[in-house]
C-alpha cells in the first residue's frame, strides 16, 4: 500500500486500513511541543507522527497545525490523549487526527468505552460538528459519514489489567493496534527497565499472538533502527522509533567529536 494520500488528511484516512491489512508502518512520538519538529520528522519519511499529550510538552492547540504540516509530506497524525475521555478524544479528532492512543487501559470494557468516544452516534457518543479541520471547515461534510470507519484506535498494553484481559482487548472492535509501552509494562511486571527479563519477553509474545489471532496490529516503541528491525521480524507492525527529543539527542551526541582526539 502507498504511504501518502490526497491532501493533508488523506494519509490519515488510509492509515487504519493499513493497520488492519498488516502493512508495517513506522512513526515517532512528538514530545517537544514543536510543529517544526513534527514537520521535519514527517519530511524524513515516517508514515505517522504521534502527538504525546500524556507526557510531552505540547498541547491540544498544536494538533491541527501538526496535522497540516505532517500531512503535507504524506504522514498521518495520531494523538495520545492525557486520559481516554470523550472530550479529549473528540477534540483531537476534530483537529484532524487520524486516530487516538489510549493510555493506562486496564480492561476490555475500558477499551470499548474509549472506542465509543471516537465514533459518532449511534455507534458512539462523539459530538458532531463540521466547522473543524476534520471536515475541512464544512467543505467536506461527507467526512462525517466516513469517519467511523476510518478513525484508528490504539490501546496501550502497559498495565497488569491489560495483560489479564489481553485476548478480550484484542477482540474489541476498534482496538486496531495493541501498543506495548515498554517502560510502563516492565514496571507493572515488577522488572523495571529489565527488557530482557523472561516475564517481559513473554508478555511481548502474548501481545503479538493475540493480535495475529484477532487481526489487529501489534505496536511497540523502539529506541533505534536496529531495535525496530528486530521487532518487525518478531511480528510487530506498528513501530514507534523513539521521539523527536530522543532522536535529536542521539544525533547530537553522536556528532560530538572525541575531545581527547585533538
Amino acid at each position: 500500500m502507498t504511504r501518502g494520500g490526497s491532501g493533508p488528511l488523506g494519509a490519515g484516512r488510509a492509515l487504519r486500513e493499513r493497520f488492519l491489512a498488516g502493512d508495517p508502518t513506522f512513526g515517532t512520538f512528538l514530545g517537544l511541543g514543536s510543529v517544526a519538529a513534527a514537520e521535519v520528522c514527517a519530511a524524513a519519511g515516517l508514515d505517522w507522527v504521534l502527538v504525546d499529550l500524556e507526557h510531552g510538552g505540547g498541547d491540544e492547540d498544536q494538533v491541527g497545525a501538526i496535522v497540516a504540516a505532517a500531512g503535507a509530506y504524506g504522514a498521518a497524525t495520531l494523538v495520545r490523549v492525557e486520559q481516554p475521555e470523550r472530550i479529549r478524544i473528540g477534540r483531537a479528532l476534530d483537529a484532524g487526527a487520524a486516530g487516538t492512543m489510549f493510555p493506562r487501559i486496564s480492561s476490555a470494557a475500558e477499551a470499548a468505552e474509549a472506542r465509543r468516544h471516537q465514533l459518532y452516534p449511534p455507534e458512539g457518543d462523539r459530538g458532531v460538528a463540521s466547522y473543524n479541520r476534520a471536515a475541512r471547515w464544512t467543505l467536506d461534510t461527507a467526512a462525517l459519514d466516513a469517519a467511523n470507519g476510518t478513525v484508528a484506535g490504539i490501546v496501550q498494553i502497559e498495565t497488569r489489567g491489560a495483560l489479564d484481559e489481553l485476548d478480550e482487548i484484542a477482540a474489541t472492535p476498534g482496538a486496531d493496534v495493541l501498543f506495548v509501552g515498554p517502560q510502563d509494562l516492565s514496571y507493572a511486571l515488577g522488572v523495571p527497565r529489565r527488557f530482557d527479563a523472561p516475564e517481559f519477553q513473554a508478555a511481548l509474545d502474548r501481545v503479538v499472538s493475540a493480535c495475529l489471532e484477532h487481526g489487529k496490529a501489534a505496536g511497540i516503541l523502539a529506541n533505534d533502527r536496529v531495535a525496530a528491525e528486530r521487532y518487525l521480524e518478531r511480528g510487530f507492525t506498528f513501530i514507534a522509533i523513539g521521539s523527536d527529543a530522543t532522536l535529536l539527542a542521539q544525533t547530537v551526541r553522536s556528532a560530538i567529536p572525541d575531545r581527547g582526539a585533538a
